[in-house]
């Protein structure tokens, strides 16, 4: 199979041929020089493309996502040989006084300011008084020298190491349910407590994601494991698929990040 054959199986417009023809072109770079290749920063939906991409065609080893910890959204793909190891930078940007509390928007904002592009970023951490950030590391020095400002809000900024990222704890609704079945919009009806009329809406306006890629079909079977999100409303799990009550309606448990 060649390549525009892979990439057709798995894009689903313009602009995710152009993302996985790049990095089928870094993959190849990587086995033909023998170096660390890296992507940008992606999304959980590219990250998932990405995959699929490289399981088409047959690669089952030397690659690995890094987003700096474990449970990052955005991570980098990276290509590495037997004696390679993988490189980000970790920076905090340290804020404080009466008026200094900045949002995730805010420090994005600032970033974008400066003219970096967001893939190049990965997670942004925002705390009370410091915000960490995963980044390439070819912006390491850039951003020590010249990130003093969110808004009007000074920043203090220093590098750290990995293991000093302040990881926020996520907060996690459990919730206990049955439905008639595995479809996509009777377990989003449950997942976000709506009807199912307007879990259907949602879907076909593609407004959800399935496993972080958008699905528009109402009838998609979910299982156990498997991520919805909805734009504007979050993300849940699937995380338990039970067996099936007296009345044939199937038991499940799911976690809704909140």
């Amino acid at each position: 199979m060649d390549k525009a054959e892979l990439i057709a199986k798995v894009a689903q417009d313009g602009e995710d041929r152009l993302l996985l023809a790049r990095i089928l072109d870094k993959y190849q770079q990587s086995q033909r020089r023998n170096i660390p290749v890296s992507t940008e920063f992606l999304s959980p939906r590219e990250q998932a493309m990405a995959e699929a991409v490289l399981r088409t065609a047959g690669v089952r080893a030397g690659y690995a996502f890094d987003g700096g910890y474990e449970a990052a959204e955005r991570k980098v793909l990276l290509f590495l040989p037997d004696w390679a190891e993988g490189e980000l930078a970790f920076l905090r940007a340290d804020f404080h006084g009466p008026d200094s509390a900045l949002t995730h928007r805010d420090i994005l904002g600032s970033l974008m300011g400066l003219g970096v592009a967001r893939e190049r970023v990965g997670d942004i951490l925002v705390g009370e008084h410091s915000a960490d950030i995963v980044a390439s590391p070819s912006l390491r020095d850039f951003f020590l020298r010249e990130w003093a400002q969110a808004g009007r809000v000074r920043l203090t900024v220093a590098e750290i190491g990995r293991e000093d990222l302040l990881v926020p704890v996520l907060q996690v609704k459990n919730i206990r349910d049955t439905v008639s079945s595995l479809r996509l919009d009777a377990v989003l009806s449950s997942a976000f407590s709506m009807s199912r009329g307007r879990a259907a809406e949602l879907i076909a306006a593609g407004r959800v994601s399935l496993d972080h890629v958008p699905c528009v079909k109402g009838d998609k079977l979910v299982s156990e494991g498997s991520v919805l999100s909805v734009r504007g409303l979050g993300r849940a799990k699937l995380t338990e698929v039970g067996g099936l009550s007296r009345k044939g309606r199937t038991g499940i448990t799911i976690e809704r990040y909140l």
